[in-house]
């Protein structure tokens, strides 16, 4: 049996996932969902019916993790300790890894959305404002190579997913911070790796359709 069981599909963000899994040189078995029929395997792992999630054959203990920053946090933790981040690197590693999870989701889908915040309800919102949180984020993305300055880690996997997404599909605007972090980032060996896994599944389920 493989360490890890990763339940996915091509057109999710499973490929954050499958790209951490790349990073960390894990050894795991893929599991296709198909939207309209879920394994029952899944819903016992993840009663939400949800993916990414992975399963973790540990000895003889089972672990499941769900949502995707957990994710690639726990792949480093668990199969990745070059990824982890130093004592000084520890600070940003947690704190953009959480940003982009939290802040950066949610201004991302209000917007998508068409979901304006009310005026004067911007800490409800948690995430202020589309545009402050987009002036964060490319802040500290400029002068620097990766979150945590000059050394890859895993939070560029998840941090760097949300770049790479938001300006493939529009939801991010195209500042030089970003378009730079991203061309860094699509230049990895396993980033291609991984994402070429992910481009056939999707040529295939398009072709059988």
């Amino acid at each position: 049996m493989t360490d890890y069981t990763f339940f996915t599909n091509p057109m999710s963000r499973g490929q954050i996932v499958r790209w951490a899994l790349h990073e960390a040189d894990a050894d795991y078995q893929t599991e296709l969902v198909d939207w309209t029929n879920k394994p029952k395997a899944l819903l016992d792992a993840n009663p939400m019916g949800k993916v990414p999630t992975l399963v973790h054959h540990h000895g003889g203990h089972i672990h499941v993790v769900t949502e995707a920053a957990a994710i690639c946090a726990y792949l480093a933790e668990t199969s990745a300790p070059d990824l982890l981040p130093a004592d000084h690197e520890r600070a940003s590693y947690l704190r953009w890894m959480f940003f982009a999870a939290g802040p950066i989701e949610q201004a991302v889908l209000a917007k998508s959305m068409g979901w304006k915040v009310p005026d004067g309800q911007e800490a409800t919102a948690g995430f202020g404002t589309f545009d402050r949180t987009v002036e964060t984020f490319a802040s500290v993305l400029s002068g620097r190579d990766y979150i945590c300055g000059d050394r890859f880690t895993m939070a560029d996997v998840y941090v760097g997913s949300q770049v790479d997404w938001g300006l493939m599909f529009k939801s991010l605007p195209e500042e030089d911070a970003f378009v730079a972090y991203a061309e860094r980032l699509r230049a990895r060996p396993k980033y291609q790796e991984a994402k070429a896994i992910d481009m056939k599944l999707i040529e295939e389920a398009q072709a059988s359709d």
